[in-house]
């Protein structure tokens, strides 16, 4: 099969599953996203915790990827990395980020914009002991986003981790722990048909209260 422009720009799907209505969101964004995450785990949506995270550096070169989201409450959003990563060092020079959640099934994303700062170290060593513990010498082994010679490199160096903690708990990396996001922007997405999409926005004021509006598609 050819892949033309033509038939890129011919790619598009009508959304038509449901409609979102002021009057039916909450006045408090972060409730309204666990309306919206709970329905995303009762669909069976393939890990509904999958996010975009963008981040940029000082200069304001932006730079994104796929991240789970692993917790959160009135205070923010967090995820764990490695501190010494690409968007670890974004954050350092620039500590504002992007979160965005696209639900396919339920037709909705969800994009949350904030300040970005690391959590305690002790829960975020509380979170490392509970992954699997492939997962944590993985974390150890790999200096992420830095150029390395070859997969023999990361390989090794988990051998060599995996003999070395035999029998012992494997300790998080200094390098490695959790960011939360506190919100000042969060935008709830339902696709509708011919293009018409509900957008509801909710926008943190001084005050600490949020305001909320309907966005042209």
């Amino acid at each position: 099969m050819q892949i033309t422009t033509e038939f890129i720009q011919n790619l598009r799907q009508d959304y038509r599953n449901a409609s979102l209505e002021e009057k039916d969101t909450e006045a408090d964004p972060i409730l309204q996203f666990a309306i919206w995450f709970e329905n995303a785990v009762q669909a069976n949506i393939y890990e509904p915790n999958v996010m975009t995270v963008a981040t940029a550096n000082a200069q304001g070169r932006p730079s994104a990827r796929i991240l789970l989201l692993k917790g959160y409450d009135q205070e923010g959003f967090v995820f764990y990395t490695n501190y010494n990563s690409r968007k670890g060092d974004h954050l350092a020079e620039n500590p504002q980020a992007a979160l965005l959640f696209f639900w396919d099934e339920l037709e909705r994303q969800v994009r949350i914009e904030g300040t970005v700062s690391k959590i305690g170290e002790e829960r975020s060593v509380q979170y490392f002991q509970s992954r699997p513990r492939g997962s944590q010498i993985g974390a150890a082994a790999s200096p992420q986003s830095r150029v390395i010679p070859d997969r023999a490199y990361l390989e090794d160096k988990v051998n060599m981790l995996t003999a070395q903690f035999d029998g012992q708990d494997v300790p998080k990396p200094l390098e490695w722990g959790g960011y939360q996001l506190r919100p000042d922007y969060v935008e709830f997405w339902q696709g509708r048909p011919s293009r018409l999409h509900d957008r509801i926005a909710y926008r943190l004021m001084e005050n600490g209260i949020w305001v909320k509006n309907r966005l042209a598609p």
